[in-house]
């Protein structure tokens, strides 16, 4: 292996660890609100279906934005300057302390959202420019773990707020430090990384959309997804359950969602690697670990909301990780801001799709959760098993031929 390479390695990782940092603060403010936005809303006097509305339209629009942000990217090559413009629409969420109605503070959550569809597909274009040196679900996987240490800390943070002065106001004003930081050291990194390009050339053999399309593969791949992720329910209604059943107590919220975020940051390192050995096979971990969360989540057993929130926090590290690595490897780095912008897309609208259902089967029955839930990811797997596509693609050499 070259002196050069090497170097290229050591610079690639450099630039994962710091876009880690940004992520860090950045989860610090929206995942440390994230965890108790459910139960705010609920004190704010929205019901469990606007809760499961909301929530639904915001992660609809922090996805479907991504289709425009990521095609803009792509064609102006400036995938900084969206990732900047999109972290700042982070202070949506200290500025929910100056909310007085669930209107308002919808608004604040699905702008903060929209913040998120700005950024998510330039950050991880350029993420995976960095991660090619390092292989791709190690990068994703290590970036994905410091996101999470993040999420853990801005979740405590406001645990302790609430516990000591139990007012959500002040947890809110704390965030104002940790978003700041987040632009801060955003600006450090394009500074330092200017041009990740350079961490991937492209070369004539990878172009397997040499006519401008997307493989088939890669449209697989996102009906599997849009299928799994739709069964998935969403933290907000389960922390909403929690609240309104009282199966505990307020303050307490937001450490069961530290402790999701916790079991996110390991599984995340561990499902990157086993992602680098295995390839998309591993994508199937999705919906099996998925069908028993709302058995667990809607119950009125504490101990069966802890197993809830472990699971939970289990899928959501292989969401944020796998899901994203395997874009890199099916796509030419040319179309991966657009591609990406097509799969967050497909992803928000199942969020949507899955979150608003769910939030009105609540009204009538958590039971009827479960049976939606388990019904959704059944034909996620089956569409998993009859795509033979997937099984032909080498996540560290796609041809052209087996797609």
């Amino acid at each position: 292996m070259s002196a050069n390479h090497e170097m290229s390695k050591k610079i690639a990782f450099q630039c994962i660890i710091l876009l880690g940092i940004v992520s860090l603060f950045g989860d610090i403010t929206y995942e440390g609100a994230r965890g108790i936005t459910g139960p705010y809303l609920a004190l704010l006097g929205a019901s469990a279906a606007v809760v499961g509305v909301v929530s639904g339209i915001g992660e609809f629009l922090g996805y479907t934005l991504r289709l425009a942000s990521g095609y803009l990217a792509d064609r102006t090559k400036t995938y900084w300057g969206f990732t900047i413009a999109g972290y700042a629409l982070i202070f949506a969420i200290p500025l929910l302390g100056f909310a007085n109605t669930w209107q308002i503070a919808a608004i604040f959550i699905i702008l903060e959202r929209m913040g998120k569809a700005i950024r998510s597909p330039a950050r991880d274009t350029i993420l995976s420019h960095a991660t090619k040196q390092v292989g791709r679900g190690l990068g994703f996987g290590l970036h994905e773990a410091l996101d999470q240490v993040g999420a853990i800390i801005g979740a405590l943070i406001f645990s302790f707020v609430l516990l000591f002065k139990d007012k959500y106001q002040a947890g809110f004003a704390i965030l104002w430090i940790p978003a700041i930081l987040t632009l801060v050291f955003l600006i450090i990194a394009k500074t330092k990384y200017p041009s990740t390009e350079e961490f991937e050339t492209p070369k004539k053999s990878e172009g397997q959309n040499i006519k401008g399309r997307l493989p088939k593969a890669f449209w697989f791949y996102t009906f599997f997804i849009f299928l799994a992720v739709g069964g998935f329910a969403n933290f907000q209604l389960i922390s909403f359950h929690f609240k309104t059943q009282s199966i505990i107590k307020d303050y307490q919220i937001p450490l069961f969602y530290a402790v999701a975020m916790a079991v996110d940051g390991v599984v995340a390192l561990l499902i990157g690697k086993t992602y680098d050995k295995f390839g998309l096979k591993s994508i199937l971990t999705i919906p099996l670990l998925t069908i028993p969360i709302p058995f667990f989540a809607f119950s009125h057993n504490y101990g069966f909301a802890v197993t809830s929130v472990v699971l939970w926090g289990a899928v959501m590290g292989i969401h944020e990780t796998i899901m994203r690595a395997a874009i890199a490897d099916l796509v030419v780095v040319e179309q991966r801001g657009f591609a990406y912008g097509i799969f967050n897309t497909a992803y928000g609208a199942s969020w949507f799709f899955g979150g608003a259902i769910m939030g009105i089967l609540y009204g009538f029955s958590p039971g009827l959760i479960m049976i939606f839930s388990v019904l959704i990811e059944v034909v996620a797997i089956a569409v998993f098993f009859l795509t033979k596509n997937w099984k032909k693609v080498d996540p560290f050499a796609v041809n052209p031929s087996d797609l």
